[in-house]
């Protein structure tokens, strides 16, 4: 990938990323994701082969155990929302993809 993202990169992202954008909105975000991904190189230059890596998280720290609490009475819960499918005990919700 080239230095500087064009407008024609930024149009494939975003439809790869279903996004509708202006062509203001276009050269705007070109500029902004060039200035991000030379930041992201810029970290990626710096020399850490002097620092220690800390343990893993679970090593060092203590996590609560897992076990089960009461929860919301399932039924209660479905007579209650503006659309479910109390046989399958589900909420309905709009769709989103696909739309």
């Amino acid at each position: 990938m080239s230095d500087t993202l064009t407008p024609a990169d930024v149009e494939r992202i975003a439809t790869l990323a279903r996004l509708e954008l202006t062509p203001d909105e276009v050269i705007l975000f070109a500029g902004q994701l060039t200035a991000i991904l030379a930041y992201a190189d810029q970290v990626q230059q710096v020399d850490t082969s002097g620092i220690q890596v800390a343990p893993a998280a679970a090593e060092n720290t203590a996590a609560r155990d897992d076990r089960p609490a009461p929860s919301l009475d399932r039924d209660r819960v479905l007579t209650q929302a503006p659309a479910a499918d109390r046989g399958a005990g589900l909420f309905k919700v709009p769709r989103v993809l696909g739309s």
